[in-house]
């Protein structure tokens, strides 16, 4: 139950009738006996919210910073028409543009309403409940009643790195032969021949196509098809770190991502996973790497590197091309990855793709004063450690990445175009 201003305005009559008419006690127990029996009449007459019945309906998924629209149904089957308000109530990181709306349902009708959501964060965002006020004829009273009507949207990751995408489906266009400029590597499959022009590598000519022929023949490669990417994200403690204003693991999450439909749109076969102690997520194919990954959120636990790679080998048999999204700091490298990294480099190629903090840069140049070149020297050991680990993955075979956050996910993808160029997935 709730009352209305407009209890208030009757009070402030009453008053005026008080004052001038009845100045007594009487009259004021009278003047309130009159308000009270109003608003019991008026609360009388409200239709009822206990027998409303809901439905949700529209989009189920979205992009976050993407407007999602969603839908409500009220059905009053009572005998009295429900007028008043109804509050649907999701978390704020849902982003409801309004979440009051004025609502008339007749008896025995039903009434949509139409709600639109603008997520600033992915994962599954529920509904929380819904309240109705249904208020009197005359506007003195409303009943209330809240409801729990189930309700969720999936809010994917943003996927702000496909506008990369253009450039690098072109350049793959240009290695796959369907432009004029055709490339030659090492294990790339032999496509055609055609005749020599100034700046082909001189690798490629055919010389009994040449001597067969009056001009100088070289052979065209086309890169080759079918081959397996798989893409790990690693969602233990370094993945929670904040670089900006956003965890390590968006980051990674775009990269794999772009580097997934990539991939896809070469032919090669794409497999995603996220692990910590667990598998927290896993996908096949790009198409569904998305919605996978959009619950996923970093654990504040030590990742267990040897479960991660068991999990790998456990999902390819062939060899594949591995890339790990995780942190280069020391401790875990070096007690964690490095020790069951050969299980991985005997079979796969193998590329790490970590997240680079720009503060550390910024740090690293500050000398104004005493305490910003204490920071500099913390932060020059920070990227000598980073620096030192690289060269430790790379003894072993591995590929590094190490980029700025929006900079990871066009340089994993030009990694992976130059790798394929070569024959060397």
């Amino acid at each position: 139950m709730g009352i209305t201003a407009r209890v208030g305005v009757c009070a402030l009559i009453g008053v005026v009738v008080v004052a001038l008419a009845l100045p007594s006690w009487a009259g004021v127990l009278a003047v309130l006996a009159v308000i009270v029996l109003l608003v019991l009449v008026d609360l009388a007459l409200a239709g009822s919210v206990r027998g409303l019945s809901f439905s949700r309906g529209g989009a189920v998924s979205g992009r976050s910073g993407e407007p999602i629209d969603v839908t409500l149904s009220v059905t009053n089957p009572g005998r009295r028409a429900v007028r008043g308000e109804l509050r649907d109530a999701w978390p704020p990181s849902a982003g409801v543009v309004q979440d009051r709306h004025r609502l008339v349902v007749p008896p025995g009708e039903r009434r949509t309403i139409s709600l639109r959501l603008l997520p600033s964060r992915r994962g599954e965002r529920v509904a929380h409940r819904v309240t109705v006020r249904s208020v009197g004829p005359l506007g003195l009273a409303a009943r209330q009643g809240s409801h729990r009507v189930p309700g969720s949207v999936r809010v994917l990751p943003p996927f702000h790195s496909r506008k990369h995408l253009p450039a690098r489906l072109a350049r793959l266009q240009q290695l796959d032969g369907r432009q004029a400029a055709l490339t030659r590597g090492e294990g790339t499959e032999f496509d055609s021949l055609r005749e020599y022009v100034i700046g082909d590598d001189v690798r490629s000519i055919d010389w009994r196509a040449t001597a067969r022929s009056a001009d100088v023949m070289v052979r065209t490669w086309r890169p080759e098809r079918d081959r397996h990417l798989v893409l790990v994200l690693d969602t233990g403690r370094t993945a929670a770190g904040r670089v900006g204003d956003a965890p390590r693991l968006d980051a990674a999450i775009e990269g794999a991502l772009l580097l997934g439909t990539l991939a896809a749109q070469a032919g090669d076969r794409v497999d995603l996973i996220a692990y910590d102690r667990e598998l927290r997520a896993a996908a096949k194919g790009a198409s569904t790497g998305a919605n996978a990954l959009a619950p996923v959120e970093p654990s504040l636990i030590e990742t267990d590197a040897r479960g991660l790679v068991g999990e790998v080998l456990k999902r390819t048999r062939q060899r594949a091309l591995v890339v790990l999204f995780t942190g280069l700091d020391t401790a875990p490298i070096e007690e964690g990855l490095l020790p069951v990294l050969p299980l991985l480099t005997a079979r796969h190629r193998v590329l790490v793709a970590s997240v680079r903090d720009p503060r550390v840069a910024e740090m690293a140049a500050g000398r104004g004063d005493a305490e910003a070149v204490y920071d500099a020297a913390a932060a020059e050991r920070t990227l000598a450690e980073r620096r030192w680990v690289t060269g430790l993955l790379g003894r072993q075979g591995v590929g590094v990445v190490d980029a700025l956050p929006e900079e990871l996910a066009p340089a994993l993808a030009d990694r992976y175009l130059a790798l394929k160029a070569a024959g060397r997935l």
